[in-house]
């Protein structure tokens, strides 16, 4: 054994032992021929000293120690005194004294030190991820990823889940996302894609008998990046058979439960709020709330249709919205630079411009006050509930647009003005999405979520005449602002489902062609079923308090998709190429 116990074991209670410790050099100090070192392995750290005379092998061997060689040290643990008790450390009671030193590798110069504060940029550090998965922040990432995903398992196993994978290399339906494609040596001009989900694999099982799916799915998306996704991820992947949209939610709050509770010992609401689609879509612009804060979106369309500010006037007579909302006790805290600032930040989401109202005195102040009556002013001031000191915002547009700019700006304004608890958790459902949505520029309809939601029960009547207005059992579990799971109710009916291709424009022939496996299945008799999506990686984000999800994954791709550590994706030789019957056509 190369060692006894690890780095983070020994205690006061060891005292007198010889232990054999094997880890990274840490920190190095020499005083006065007496060398100190703390050993570094993913349990903790301990202090190592070497004490022996001039001239011996072992002190020698100390006094090449650098930064991150890799030791192994065989001594006696002993009490620190009082006044040199590091109370920093777990083991700061304690240190071993060495009778025995073996090198077992020694390191290059790194580009940067684990335990150091001050760290480089995200890219040199992703190039040299070996050295940055050694700092204790990563590290204690992917032990919460883990302990998160035996959870998981636990959790779904005791509710009757059973375990099962479904297939990498799949065929392409793609639908939403681009399809990362593998084409087949064997299979001339042919193409595998990589799943972007288990979607009609886990109904399948459903109409094999398999009622209670789960599985921990690799899943892959060609798409643009952000900071809280990736081209390849984890979910949390489960389907049920003979159930309603209650009992999926009612399963997946149970996991929710035990998620907060056993692993972060965080105080939530139980069963899980659910909100409809309409309601948080009015009262916070976004499917998406966090509902750490208020500050909710008011109407003011009353008000503005009347005033004399053209601005709302003219967009009310044109069918448009004027909403705002309260930003509390900001009025002396957002200059007019800022407010510019603010302004800008807006016009990304598609708002023509910010008006803004400053409340003293039981009355409004700002450049387009003179527009509104008294009696006005204070039907603003009431409307929204603000007082003095308080900063009004107010964005006049169609509602999309007044939604996308003002649910972005509550979200800026909450954090700018600290009106949460960066630690809280606000878990909610969001339900009865629309099915699908009418694209103006292509003049063609969408599927919400995908074309597999079952329309709600109540709505179904309205797919030939009103699609708009056909909502899906579609829901969203939303977690401080992230989609944190996606699911619905499925469609087990195929004629059903061929109603909600035909609107989708894809006719019986190119239905059969694309899903025509998935359909069989639904012929062959098929229960009701519904199912959801977690994001793991996004799951151990928040609960890691980060609000990156690179940093809980431990070899991920940038936002470009390219992994800055091995060099993919890079060119390929030749040979490959023409073994696949491929040719590069590339830009100049």
């Amino acid at each position: 054994m190369l060692r006894t116990h690890t780095c983070g074991e020994l205690r006061k209670s060891h005292a007198g032992q010889q232990v054999k410790l094997s880890g990274w050099v840490d920190k190095y100090r020499d005083h006065a021929g007496i060398v100190f070192i703390d050993l570094r392995d993913r349990y903790g750290k301990t202090q190592i000293k070497f004490n022996l005379e001039d001239g011996s092998d072992i002190q020698k061997s100390a006094r090449s120690l650098r930064h991150e060689d890799v030791v192994t040290v065989t001594g006696e643990v002993v009490a620190r005194p009082e006044d040199m008790v590091n109370p920093k450390l777990e083991s700061g009671e304690i240190e071993v004294r060495v009778a025995d030193l073996i090198i077992q590798s020694k390191s290059d110069t790194p580009p940067f030190l684990p335990s150091s504060s001050d760290l480089p940029n995200e890219e040199l550090r992703l190039k040299n991820r070996v050295v940055d998965l050694r700092r204790p922040e990563l590290q204690n990432a992917m032990v919460l990823r883990h302990k998160f995903t035996k959870l998981i398992r636990d959790y779904f196993d005791a509710q009757g889940f059973l375990d099962i994978e479904t297939p990498i290399l799949g065929r392409s339906t793609p639908e939403g996302a681009r399809d990362y494609l593998v084409p087949s040596r064997i299979h001339e001009g042919c193409f595998y894609a990589l799943p972007q989900s288990p979607q009609i694999f886990k109904q399948l099982l459903m109409c094999s008998g398999y009622d209670r799916y789960m599985q921990i799915a690799r899943c892959f998306r060609d798409e643009d990046l952000r900071a809280d996704r990736q081209p390849e991820f984890t979910q949390i992947d489960l389907e049920m058979a003979f159930v309603e949209q209650d009992d999926v939610l009612g399963v997946i709050d149970g996991m929710v439960d035990k998620i907060l509770t056993d692993l972060a010992g965080i105080q939530h609401q139980m069963p899980l709020p659910r909100y409809s689609y309409a309601d948080v879509m009015e009262r916070f612009g976004s499917d998406k709330p966090d509902m750490r804060f208020g500050m909710e979106l008011v109407d003011l369309a009353e008000i503005a249709g009347r005033c004399d500010f053209g601005v709302f006037k003219n967009t009310i007579e044109a069918g448009n919205r004027v909403r705002g909302l309260v930003a509390p006790q900001a009025a002396d805290k957002y200059t007019r630079k800022k407010i510019d600032e603010l302004t800008e930040f807006v016009k990304d989401y598609g708002a023509k411009g910010l008006a803004f109202f400053r409340v003293k005195e039981g009355a409004l102040d700002s450049p387009i006050a003179k527009f509104f009556s008294e009696d006005d002013q204070k039907a603003i001031i009431e409307k929204l509930g603000a007082e003095n000191g308080d900063l009004i915002f107010c964005v006049a547009d169609t509602n999309a647009v007044s939604s996308a700019a003002l649910a972005a700006l509550r979200n800026r304004l909450g954090e700018e003005l600290e009106l949460y608890d960066p630690k809280a958790f606000s878990c909610l459902w969001v339900v009865d999405f629309p099915l699908m949505h009418f694209d103006e520029d292509e003049k063609r309809w969408y599927a919400e979520h995908h074309p597999f939601c079952y329309p709600h029960p109540d709505d179904l009547e309205k797919l030939d005449s009103d699609p708009a207005a056909v909502r899906a059992q579609s829901y969203d579990l939303v977690v401080n602002g992230y989609e944190a799971a996606s699911g619905s109710i499925r469609i087990h009916d195929s004629a059903i489902q061929q109603k909600v291709f035909d609107l989708l424009e894809i006719n019986p022939e190119e239905a059969e062609r694309r899903f025509g496996f998935l359909l069989q299945g639904l012929r062959f008799g098929a229960p009701p079923h519904g199912g959801a999506a977690l994001g793991l990686d996004r799951w151990v984000m928040l609960l890691c308090g980060y609000d990156n999800i690179r940093d809980v994954i431990a070899f991920p791709k940038t936002q470009k998709a390219s992994d800055l550590l091995s060099g993919a994706p890079s060119d390929v030789d030749p040979k490959q190429l023409r073994e696949l019957y491929i040719k590069l056509d590339l830009p100049e």
